[in-house]
């Protein structure tokens, strides 16, 4: 074990992540979120393939006997990214990244109802101050929808879309605990990725548009940077525990600030820090619980990548 590579590993598969958004973000205004999703899936692939070629576990990683569960996590995820990348075109990227915070929120939530976890004092406070801070952030939003402005409406749909979409990587995040008890990460990693490119191909004849040259390398670029943030975090949880590495999710945000600001001349308000500030701190509160209760999700997080 190595944490301090584990830690800096982490944080790259972050800045990869939020790479990625950021990319997806640019092209969003021409190209669907359905047509977005198939080409970072796709690109992403040689990435994966490659690294578990070199690793001499690509054989065994096509391998699997629950060939259905995996195709259910990987139909989730889809949803997931293409309702993200659809809330990306409505949202400053600070917005959708902290919305996205409620994710581990809604799992544990979800892992009582279906895993049948006990959940303490301690993290159903945790829960309930998340969702007030998740509720300080969407506010504003959702009273766009009373507005006169077309763009306060869009606004507040791409909020709602994005709640939607960190539901979905919760429901993901109980899928993937599941499948990794019988299957390797690798696996888990492989089919969900061909299964992205499938569905996402199916969106095909609902009004794909031919990519201009920039935006082609910018959707190469999305692809490659999923790719490499996803071999990345798989690894980073090899070399530390997932108490120990997990906190670092929280850094998407220092990134979504400044690839925000830089490159969309975006500002958060106050009220979206304040909500954002108050799901991180439950959040760690959920993962330092977790690690006192010796319950180590390093397998399910490194196969979970959030927002991407």
């Amino acid at each position: 074990m190595n944490p301090s590579r584990g830690i800096a590993l982490k944080l790259g598969s972050v800045a990869f992540f939020i790479s990625l958004q950021t990319m997806v973000k640019a092209v969003s205004g021409h190209i669907p979120a359905g047509e977005a999703v198939f080409f970072r899936s796709l690109f992403a692939l040689p990435v994966i393939l490659g690294w578990l070629a070199y690793e001499g576990r690509l054989h065994s990683a096509l391998r699997t006997t629950n060939p259905w569960g995996h195709i259910s996590r990987g139909t989730v995820g889809v949803l997931a990214m293409g309702l993200s990348f659809t809330a990306l075109g409505y949202l400053p990227q600070t917005e959708v990244t902290a919305i996205f915070y409620a994710a581990p929120i809604i799992t544990v939530v979800l892992a009582a109802i279906f895993l049948g976890e006990q959940v303490r004092m301690v993290r159903i406070g945790a829960v309930l101050a998340g969702l007030v801070g998740v509720l300080v952030i969407l506010w504003p939003r959702l009273e766009g929808f009373g507005g006169s402005g077309e763009d306060d409406t869009l606004r507040a749909f791409g909020a709602i879309l994005a709640l939607i979409a960190a539901c979905c990587v919760a429901v993901a995040k109980i899928l993937v605990r599941k499948l990794v008890g019988i299957d390797p990460p690798s696996t888990v990693v492989i089919y969900a990725s061909l299964t992205a490119v499938f569905l996402s191909l199916l969106t095909a004849p609902f009004g794909w548009v031919w990519p201009t040259g920039w935006e082609f390398a910018l959707l190469l670029g999305a692809g490659l940077a999923g790719g490499v943030g996803q071999l990345m975090l798989t690894t980073a949880y090899t070399h530390a525990d997932a108490s120990t590495i997990a906190p670092f999710d929280y850094t998407s945000m220092i990134f979504a600030l400044a690839f925000g600001h830089v490159f969309f001349g975006e500002l958060p308000t106050l009220q979206m820090l304040a909500g954002a500030g108050i799901v991180v701190c439950a959040g760690l509160v959920i993962i330092w619980r977790e690690s006192r209760l010796g319950r180590d999700r390093s397998t399910s997080r490194a196969v979970s990548p959030p927002g991407s």
